[in-house]
């Protein structure tokens, strides 16, 4: 399942719109700023869809009812584009447990890439619901070996994957992989480059966020 927010939310849209403004991409704080509150509304939408159950609390005055989450999801990040949109989701599930994974493009002179993983750091996965969030879904294989790191670590059940921007190339190599995650993206672009960066995409959301980094 595929869930472009552009289509249902104009703040969403407003906020993109700022991520790919040249003239806006000069305020780190404001592009940090704006991959989060990206990240905060779907996770709100997400939430909706989590297992609830009625719980009685006690107020001041009495008794009521309201309906809770049942179950904290576990938030995972890629590094480091991914921590902002992190940040985000976890204004909102507060309580969640939390996975980081590095994951990288390993560039070659040929101009062709490969996915280095290196470093993961995460919870008990049995059975838990994850939400991965990466600002950009390119070609889709960083997710994908991101995805396959995760699982060697346990068999979780549901799976959502947050972006602020997916091209259609990697949202179709994704569910190819994992035909049962859901997508939840701020907007959806149409093209790639040879070299696997979206178009009009944004642009590196890590050094636009972070600084321009040494390492290609």
């Amino acid at each position: 399942m595929v869930i472009n927010l552009s289509e249902q939310h104009s703040l969403i849209s407003n906020w993109v719109s700022e991520l790919r403004d040249v003239e806006v991409q000069n305020n780190r704080m404001r592009f940090r700023r704006n991959l989060e509150r990206i990240a905060e509304v779907i996770g709100y939408e997400i939430s909706r869809k989590l297992p609830w159950e009625n719980r009685e609390v006690t107020t001041p005055m009495g008794m009521s009812s309201g309906k809770v989450m049942t179950e904290q999801p576990v938030l995972a990040t890629i590094l480091r584009a991914g921590l902002a949109m992190h940040n985000g989701l976890l204004n909102y599930f507060d309580k969640a447990d939390n996975a980081f994974i590095s994951a990288y493009r390993k560039h070659h002179p040929d101009g062709s890439f490969e996915i280095r993983l290196e470093y993961i750091s995460c919870p008990e996965l049995d059975g838990r619901i994850v939400i991965l969030s990466d600002p950009m879904l390119a070609t889709g294989s960083s997710l994908v070996k991101t995805i396959e790191f995760l699982k060697a670590e346990g068999d979780f059940k549901e799976l959502h994957i947050v972006c602020a921007i997916a091209c259609t190339v990697g949202i179709e190599y994704v569910l190819r992989a994992q035909p049962k995650a859901t997508i939840w993206c701020g907007d959806i672009d149409d093209e790639i480059t040879a070299k696997g960066y979206i178009v009009p995409g944004l642009g590196d959301a890590g050094d636009l966020a972070y600084g321009v980094k040494l390492q290609n």
